[in-house]
C-alpha cells in the first residue's frame, strides 16, 4: 500500500514537471496577462493630468472630470459588470445608495471606489459640491489570473484560476443627462421598412 502511494506521488510530480515546468510549454505562459484592459488601466488615471487650453469668456464652463480605478480586485469581472452597468448614468448619491442596499460582495468594493473618486474630485479638481457629480463611465475589465493546482484522486490534478478584475469609473461634474427613450421593436421595423422604400434600384422601371 505504501509503495502504491509513493508511486502515485511520483506520478503527480512528473505531471507537474511536464505541464508546468517544461520550458516552451504554452501552459506556463498563460499566467502572463497581456489583455487590453491592463493597457487601458495604465492610461486611465493619467487622464486626470490633462491640461486644457484657457477658455474664452463666452464659452460655457468646462465641467470637472475625475478618472479613478482599482486593479486586481478579488472578484469576477462578469459579476462586477452587472453592478457597473446598473450605476452608469446615475448621480453619485443615487449610485452610492443603490450599492449600499445591494448584498453582493462587489457592491461594497464599488462603493469604496466611488467614495474615493468623490473625495479626489473635491480635493484635487475644485469641485464645490461633492453631490454635484454623476457616473459617466463605469465598466470592469479582466485582471491577471493566477494559475493554481487542484489535486484530484489517484495522483491526478487539474489547473484552476484565481480570478481578478479591474474596475474603472469616470465622474463628471453636473447633473446626470436625461435617459434616452428605448427603441421598441415596432420602431425598428418602421425604420427598416422606410429604409427599404428609400432605396435606389438601378435599371428598374
Amino acid at each position: 500500500m505504501k509503495n502504491t502511494y509513493i508511486a502515485a506521488m511520483w506520478g503527480t510530480l512528473r505531471q507537474i514537471q511536464r505541464r508546468l515546468l517544461v520550458p516552451g510549454n504554452t501552459l506556463s505562459h498563460n499566467c502572463i496577462h497581456t489583455s487590453a484592459a491592463v493597457q487601458e488601466g495604465r492610461k486611465w488615471e493619467k487622464k486626470n493630468h490633462v491640461v486644457y487650453p484657457p477658455q474664452l469668456p463666452e464659452e460655457p464652463r468646462r465641467p470637472a472630470e475625475v478618472y479613478h480605478c482599482r486593479k486586481q480586485i478579488k472578484y469576477s469581472k462578469d459579476k462586477m459588470w452587472y453592478l457597473a452597468t446598473m450605476i452608469k448614468g446615475m448621480s453619485i448619491d443615487q449610485a452610492i445608495a443603490q450599492l449600499e442596499f445591494n448584498d453582493k460582495k462587489g457592491a461594497k468594493i464599488m462603493k469604496e471606489i466611488l467614495l474615493e473618486a468623490q473625495d479626489i474630485a473635491v480635493r484635487n479638481h475644485n469641485v464645490e459640491f461633492k453631490s454635484n457629480l454623476y457616473v459617466a463611465y463605469s465598466f470592469a475589465g479582466k485582471g491577471r489570473y493566477l494559475k493554481r493546482i487542484r489535486y484530484h484522486g489517484r495522483g491526478m490534478f487539474g489547473i484552476m484560476d484565481k480570478v481578478y478584475c479591474h474596475y474603472y469609473v469616470k465622474l463628471v461634474e453636473g447633473p446626470p443627462p436625461p435617459k434616452e427613450t428605448p427603441v421598441t421593436g415596432i420602431d425598428q421595423a418602421k425604420a427598416y421598412v422606410q429604409q427599404l422604400r428609400n432605396r435606389t434600384i438601378i435599371h428598374s422601371l
